[in-house]
């Protein structure tokens, strides 16, 4: 297993030497807002290497990666600050979905332009009035003959404006409990009666959109999964991408390195030096979470439910305590420039992939086992 591991380690780093430019990083570093083009070239070569998704099954375009594999995936692609695909959430949570649930016909339609990055794909999950409570969601779709017709509205939708394609979860039975009832669709959002608006973020970012049904007519064979059992497709497990956890405590970990770079041995005193220690520690706390997950899996043991969870509640507060330690250490320089674009979305870790709320009764209920609250 190890052996096999470094092997796959080496050939990627070499892969990464000769393919990877520093254009294609300075592209990344910039966002897909202002490198879409750049960074979807970049995919397809990544994509037709093998290298996009190697978690993936190799009949899909992946390499059947073990966990070991997709451990040193995840490490190597972040010391050489290569960016992956585009597809981010496509990639880690659609296509995981579409191969479970999707008919022949639909992964052979849509796997391999998602992962190629030559569709851009986004997840139609929140509402207004629904954000973590999926099973509260309004959006309804009505069988008329062979088609659905959507009416609507989904919010946070990651490239909502640039995508192709939506994985949309919608109320296709309002007299069912509310998670039943529920359907996911595969909606092409080039379809009448459908709108895509940016929303800008207080960083100046359009990242996000919402989208809009009116009357949209959806074919029947968009349909993902059985009817009204969407909210098994969408807790399906992402068994494709167990080590992505990794890339939490990496990414954190090379934006301590720099903050510290920045900082250039004047670290604001006995504050900053606190504040940068207690950060690392965090840090690596969730390396060793991490890594206890890890070697559960190579025990054939599966991890706790609640890990997930964990992982995020402990990602969100060492993100925000590392946007914070970068004001004590860099004083005013910390105001203006990358640092300061990034206090500003540090903020929204509490919220994305899950509030801290849903989170903690997620770990108290499931974890520790302690009673709902009435």
């Amino acid at each position: 297993m190890a052996d096999a591991a470094g092997t796959f380690r080496k050939e990627l780093r070499s892969w990464l030497e000769a393919h990877l430019t520093p254009d294609v990083v300075a592209a990344s570093k910039k966002g897909v807002e202002a490198n879409l083009d750049e960074l979807r070239d970049w995919n397809r070569t990544l994509a037709d290497a093998g290298w996009a998704a190697p978690a993936w099954p190799s009949e899909f375009g992946g390499r059947d990666a073990g966990i070991d594999e997709q451990l040193a995936y995840f490490e190597e692609m972040d010391a050489a600050q290569a960016p992956g695909p585009v597809n981010v959430i496509g990639v880690s949570n659609i296509a995981p979905a579409i191969m479970a649930w999707g008919t022949e016909e639909q992964k052979g339609r849509y796997l391999r332009p998602l992962l190629r990055g030559d569709e851009i794909w986004s997840q139609g999950m929140s509402e207004p009035d629904s954000g973590s409570d999926l099973a509260s969601l309004r959006t309804a779709a009505v069988r008329d003959g062979d088609h659905f017709v959507v009416n609507g509205q989904k919010i946070w939708n990651s490239l909502g404006h640039y995508a192709d394609w939506c994985q949309l979860y919608v109320r296709t039975d309002p007299e069912a409990p509310k998670h039943k009832g529920i359907s996911c669709l595969l909606v092409d959002l080039r379809t009448p009666g459908v709108e895509a608006r940016p929303i800008k973020t207080m960083t100046g970012g359009v990242m996000f959109a919402e989208l809009f049904f009116t009357d949209a007519r959806v074919p029947e064979s968009a349909l993902l999964g059985p009817l009204n059992e969407g909210w098994r497709v969408a807790v399906t497990t992402l068994s494709h991408e167990r080590a992505s956890v990794a890339r939490l405590h990496l990414s954190l970990r090379r934006r301590f390195d720099e903050l510290v770079a920045a900082a250039g041995g004047a670290v604001g005193g006995p504050v900053g030096r606190d504040e940068l220690m207690r950060v690392y520690c965090e840090i690596m706390c969730m390396k060793f979470m991490t890594d206890r997950s890890f070697a559960q899996l190579r025990a054939g043991q599966q991890p706790s439910s609640a890990l997930g969870s964990l992982a995020k509640l402990a990602w969100s507060h060492a993100e925000q305590r590392l946007a914070n330690a970068a004001l004590s250490v860099l004083g005013l320089a910390a105001a203006d420039g990358p640092w300061a674009t990034y206090l500003s979305m540090a903020r929204s870790s509490s919220i994305a992939g899950g509030t801290t709320e849903i989170n903690r009764n997620i770990v108290a209920e499931q974890g520790l086992g302690l009673p709902r609250d009435r």
